[in-house]
């Protein structure tokens, strides 16, 4: 599947009390990220809904200063439902900071039924995805 990518530059107003990208603003950039490939993929942005975040892992530390990139793809499909797996890495300090996976679920925008998204997923295009796509699986 497809991969997006957006970037963000960490600013004074981003850090928290240590000094360090706050955990919440990362969560909300790591949600933006996955919804733009689960709503791109789906096309129809006004349908897809975040229904879960999936346990976050904070592996390093972001500074300000730093240019965090978001890597995001569909690794996991339902007949509604779409599962994301999302990853910040920093283009300075280098190396994975932040990983975890988000699940949508497709609805009708008026009434907010579940609605078949019919997206399925193609070949993997490297071990990585087939590995990802593996730790889904076993995602709750």
């Amino acid at each position: 599947m497809k991969e997006y990518k957006i970037s963000h530059l960490v600013k004074s107003e981003d850090l928290n009390h240590h000094g360090t990208l706050f955990a919440g603003r990362t969560a909300e950039w790591l949600v933006e990220a996955a919804f733009i490939a689960a709503a791109a993929t789906h096309g129809r942005p006004q349908d897809v809904l975040c229904v879960n975040v999936h346990g976050f892992t904070f592996k390093k530390p972001v500074q300000k200063g730093d240019i965090l990139t978001i890597h995001s793809r569909i690794v996991k499909t339902g007949n509604t439902s779409l599962m994301v797996h999302v990853k910040a890495l920093c283009e300075i300090d280098t190396g994975q900071n932040v990983e975890g996976f988000v699940t949508f679920v497709c609805v009708e925008p008026d009434t907010k039924k579940k609605r078949l998204h019919g997206i399925v997923l193609d070949e993997p295009e490297n071990e990585e995805e087939a590995t990802l796509r593996e730790r889904a699986l076993k995602v709750m």
